[in-house]
């Protein structure tokens, strides 16, 4: 049955390389998915003065953030090293629990982050590009 109102720890992002077994990125902390559709410009003279739009390229960033543990499978070094090899990742974005939502697709690490401050746990943060088409579906 699908989720109603869920606790956000439910929310998983999984990655790996392009046709790999997807794995859940190990400590995160938190997880967020941004969809954008640029609209383009449709005035005319019949316009009556009025701004028109049509939509036009639709896109996608997913952002993550978590502890380092060099023990994950899927951490923030993996996720560095698919930005500085610029490899193309596969991505799942939703829960696991059956009904609920899950978004698909493919992207690239545009941006990775790992720092630690003085007497505090180490994090990384990034962003995950999305190129190409999202697929939606159900659990």
């Amino acid at each position: 049955m699908a989720s109603t109102i869920f606790n956000g720890t439910n929310l998983l992002l999984k990655v790996i390389t392009d046709g790999g077994t997807l794995a859940t990125i190990g400590h995160t902390t938190s997880c967020s998915v941004s969809f954008t559709n640029d609209m383009a410009d449709a005035t005319t003279k019949d316009s009556s003065g009025y701004s028109e739009v049509i939509p036009a390229v639709r896109s996608a960033e997913i952002s993550f953030d978590g502890l380092v543990d060099y023990t994950d499978t899927a951490g923030g070094d993996e996720l560095a090293g698919y930005l500085l090899a610029r490899t193309k990742v596969d991505f799942s974005f939703g829960t696991a629990a059956t009904g609920d939502t899950v978004y698909t697709g493919e992207g690239y690490i545009s941006s990775a982050e790992i720092s630690g401050a003085m007497e505090e746990a180490v994090t990384y943060s990034g962003t995950i590009t999305v190129t190409g088409a999202i697929v939606t579906s159900v659990n």
